[in-house]
């Protein structure tokens, strides 16, 4: 998964705290990491498929989804891609990226 660039970014987020659990082949959490990378967000990108006790971190902290991607803001089980996409159409995506914080996701 390649790493937000300074170029990317259009929107400047201060505080929040995202972390993503992904796949390296996983077209969909490529999808997430863009949206993210195009609100001026670089995830933390926690790959399940390197480390199976991340998997089981997942599954707890997803309430059992086992789907990936999974998206945390600040500490907030936001969903997978879909969501995240649905919560960008909305206009609630950039308020939660907007807020200070940190937590366990």
């Amino acid at each position: 998964m390649a790493e937000c660039r300074a170029a990317d970014r259009e929107v400047i987020v201060k505080g929040a705290v995202v972390r993503m659990y992904a796949t390296g082949t996983c077209p969909y959490c490529r999808r997430a990491e863009a949206l993210l990378c195009s609100k001026g967000v670089t995830p933390e990108i926690l790959r399940v498929d390197r480390d199976p006790a991340l998997r089981q971190s997942m599954l707890k902290l997803a309430h059992g989804r086992h789907t990936v991607p999974q998206v945390f803001i600040n500490g907030r089980h936001v969903g997978g891609y879909d969501d995240l996409a649905a919560l960008d159409r909305r206009g609630a995506l950039d308020a939660l990226l907007q807020e200070d914080g940190q937590g366990d996701g």
